[in-house]
């Protein structure tokens, strides 16, 4: 039984402890870290075990846990991570990595020498729906790529705050971001405009929308749009779009993906349905196939990174710390392009 702890007890540390507590074959809590203790003595309590603490490095001398799910702000990454390489301890840390790409390197480049598994909370990417997705981009040429993500505004101070923050685009829509890469191919230009004036509100210091044209590494062009002036889902459609000359694919992340100008080769007798060749169930229409989520894709992420601390083999993680700095070089350049109002390349190294 492996001891896991936890540094950070706010909202996205409550979404992992509800994936902990139907892991309790395979793991023990021991200790929750948070400045604020009533936050870390309230997931003592749900989970019926463990300490609470307010310094993690005290966490780290008490409990000696075998591992650490790292739940904290973009501009609190730094000396959390350093002191965990240092102990040697494996890490999974909540995106994005950091708001900073060369500290985000420096942690890279530590832990890799360090030989820890590391992962990042891109859970998007263990949904059962990435993999027709995938199927679609790499059996046809993608000429143009469309993402939109249209929101509100999250109730933590630090999110209105850019600085704090990284704005929408790194701390929320990065998820977007990363599906493409995942799924498609590698950015290597941006060109990114923002916008304000959408949003009348307190203490608040982001772009309310932004766009960003990308050239990738096969040729294709995509554009994406994301903003946080949204009151109601009637304001815009959330997907991915992926275009091929004589087809589609749309990816709505964690939900479904639809591709149209495909048609099942074979229907299940009295049905519309078609299995495919992963096992995953299709429904067939006149001119699309459409691939609903069958998986929970957090509790997939988080178990990954679990087991494979235990077997000591991280080749089925499918968002190592390397790999997601790549994602936040991408985020970041469209922050920098909005900044400087010009191109910026990318080198994905």
């Amino acid at each position: 039984m492996k001891k896991l702890a936890i540094i950070g007890c706010g909202g996205i540390g409550k979404y992992h402890l509800g994936h902990f507590l139907n892991f309790g074959d395979i793991i023990e809590l021991v200790g929750f870290c948070d400045l604020i203790p009533e936050r870390a003595e309230s997931f003592v309590d749900k989970a019926g075990c463990g300490k609470a603490f307010t310094d993690y490095r005290v966490m780290y001398d008490e409990v000696k846990p075998d591992m650490v799910f790292i739940c904290i702000p973009p501009y609190c990454h730094g000396e959390v991570e350093f002191e965990t390489i240092r102990r040697g301890i494996p890490f999974f840390v909540e995106k994005p990595v950091a708001l900073d790409l060369d500290l985000a390197c420096e942690i890279r480049d530590r832990a890799a020498a360090a030989g820890l598994i590391t992962a990042v909370g891109f859970q998007c990417r263990y949904s059962s729906i990435c993999a027709p997705t995938i199927d679609f981009c790499r059996n046809n040429t993608i000429a143009y790529v469309e993402m939109t993500r249209m929101g509100g505004v999250p109730g933590v101070f630090w999110w209105r705050d850019k600085t704090l923050s990284g704005g929408q685009v790194v701390e929320q829509t990065i998820h977007d971001f990363d599906i493409v890469r995942y799924c498609f191919d590698e950015p290597t230009e941006v060109f990114t405009f923002g916008a304000r004036g959408f949003i009348d509100m307190e203490n608040y210091n982001t772009d309310d929308l932004s766009t960003t044209v990308v050239r990738f590494k096969s040729g294709a062009i995509g554009c994406f749009a994301t903003g946080c002036y949204a009151k109601s889902g009637n304001a815009c459609e959330h997907r991915v779009l992926f275009s091929a000359a004589d087809k589609r694919a749309e990816h709505r992340i964690l939900s479904r993906v639809e591709i149209f100008g495909e048609t099942a080769e074979k229907k299940a007798a009295g049905g519309g349905f078609v299995i495919g060749g992963d096992g995953g169930m299709a429904e067939a229409t006149g001119n699309s196939l459409i691939y609903k989520a069958t998986n929970d894709a957090g509790t997939e992420c988080d178990r990954t990174f679990i087991e494979a601390v235990i077997s000591g083999d991280g080749s089925k993680i499918r968002s190592p710390y390397a790999d997601a700095v790549k994602t936040l070089e991408f985020v970041l350049a469209c922050n920098k392009s909005m900044e400087t109002k010009a191109p910026v390349s990318l080198k994905l190294n």
